[in-house]
């Protein structure tokens, strides 16, 4: 169990400075999501990897990884603020009509 935490915590050590400054530079970021739960999840996400493939990913790889899971959460409760009207209009620009 001991071993679990502490792969926990590396995941944590490695994920929330990224988190970190992906939210300083996004207020978009700042306005949907909670850092914390943000965290929390890429933790959870990035713990089906073994800890040898974690250690393998490279920095600028895993930010990036972030960087889009971020943008998915992010954008996902987009639609629901949308107008009826808005969502017409989204629906016919994406299936091109």
């Amino acid at each position: 169990m001991q071993q679990v935490s502490n792969y926990t915590q590396e995941l944590t050590n490695r994920i929330s400075p990224i988190v970190e400054k992906l939210f300083e530079g996004s207020s978009f970021y700042i306005m949907r999501l909670k850092k914390q739960e943000m965290v929390e999840y890429m933790v959870s996400l990035f713990e089906n990897f073994s800890p040898e493939e974690f250690k393998n990913i490279l920095e600028s790889e895993l930010k990036s990884r972030i960087l889009k899971l971020l943008t998915l959460e992010a954008v996902s409760g987009s639609l629901n603020d949308l107008t009826l009207d808005q969502v017409r209009i989204f629906d016919e620009f994406v299936i091109g009509e």
